[in-house]
């Protein structure tokens, strides 16, 4: 099992070094310049030289790369800092230890460092660290959601097979899949909240955190997840529906099921112990890459209902082309991506005996 982990670990690895390839080469060659962005269109010639060098944008675009590398990898390599507890390198603070040092060079082992943000010349870690808890909040509530409900319903069609059931079934996972998120938003607002917003009590926009209008400070709002977990959980919802029952009717097909009932076992026991068992690995890999999905389309959703996540952070720095925020905010999706793939893997062997994982 170990040797199996470190070995999807290192396929990770690699797949995350070609997304960070490909996301630098990408943002790298789309139009405009950071630096007259931040000092505007009007800024002379030297000021604008001066932003690129603090940048490190005057430099050709290998080097450019290698700095990036570089800045994300937690083993890295610099020259020697006389301070000897931090190494400041393009207006940064590298906090470290060091591991070996080689002449005017140190090899140190540090946290990854994602750039300051082009706008606020906030490090782009602290924007995204603010803003992550929201956004898995609302996608792990989503798909939660999808999942217990998409379960329940397809566990309910697959043993009863009733054909209105099941007509009714695929109507709505058909909907459930052609509804665009960012449409769906804007109908489950204007519907649950401003139509009957006076039986729901629910709001149109906010955000897990609202100040309090008589200024007792912050508080937690939990009413406003609602309707964003809700706009998110239809997609899965109808996947994690029609896989469920077509899985679980092929499952009870099987013949150590008629061999349960030949021993005398309760149809609940059987389904719940035996079949639902057995059927669940089609549905645990739609769920974990619907939730790496939800969090990156969030984007519209928390833009929708003003939810204070990653897709917020995504959207203002769409509008001010911020690129060290946007390539922030991939890479952070992608991480989740492959470990969610490779927890899914280890999730195989415990709920199907039949899968053996081999290194």
């Amino acid at each position: 099992m170990i040797r199996f982990l470190l070995k999807r670990l290192w396929y990770g690895l690699w797949v995350l070094f070609g997304v960070v390839t490909v996301v630098f080469v990408l943002f790298n060659i789309l139009p405009g310049d950071p630096a007259r962005m931040m000092l505007g269109q009007r800024a002379d010639i030297a000021s604008v030289e001066a932003i690129q060098r603090d940048l490190g944008l005057d430099r050709p675009l290998h080097k450019q790369y290698l700095h990036y590398l570089n800045d994300l990898s937690p083993l890295s390599i610099h020259k020697h800092s006389a301070s000897g507890s931090l190494i400041y390198l393009d207006r940064h603070v590298y906090h470290y230890s060091t591991i070996m040092v080689v002449r005017e060079h140190v090899l140190v082992l540090k946290k990854p460092y994602l750039r300051h943000s082009y706008q606020s010349d906030r490090s782009v870690a602290s924007l995204l660290w603010s803003a992550f808890p929201n956004t898995l909040l609302l996608a792990g509530v989503s798909i939660l959601f999808a999942l217990l409900a998409g379960v329940m319903l397809g566990v309910v069609v697959a043993i009863k097979r009733k054909a209105w059931l099941s007509r009714t079934t695929l109507v709505f996972s058909v909907l459930g899949m052609s509804l665009p998120s960012f449409f769906a938003a804007i109908l489950i607002a204007w519907f649950f909240a401003y139509v009957l917003g006076h039986v729901t009590g629910l709001s149109m926009t906010g955000s897990l955190w609202e100040v309090d209008h008589f200024g007792r400070g912050e508080y937690i709002a939990w009413q406003n997840i609602i309707l964003p977990a809700l706009t998110l959980g239809i997609r899965p919802l109808a996947i994690v529906t029609e896989l469920t029952r077509s899985s679980l009717q092929q499952t009870m097909a099987q013949d150590f099921i008629r061999t349960a009932r030949a021993k005398g076992l309760s149809e609940y026991r059987i389904i719940t112990r035996h079949a639902l068992r057995n059927a669940m690995n089609p549905v645990i890999t739609a769920v974990s890459g619907w939730f790496a999905s939800l969090m990156a389309g969030a984007v519209f959703v928390e833009y929708v209902f003003d939810w204070k996540g990653v897709g917020v952070v995504i959207v203002d720095a769409l509008e001010h082309y911020d690129f060290p925020v946007l390539m922030g905010a991939v890479l952070l999706i992608s991480v989740m991506l492959v470990l969610l793939n490779i927890a899914v893997d280890m999730l195989y062997a415990a709920l199907d005996p039949r899968v053996r994982l081999q290194s």
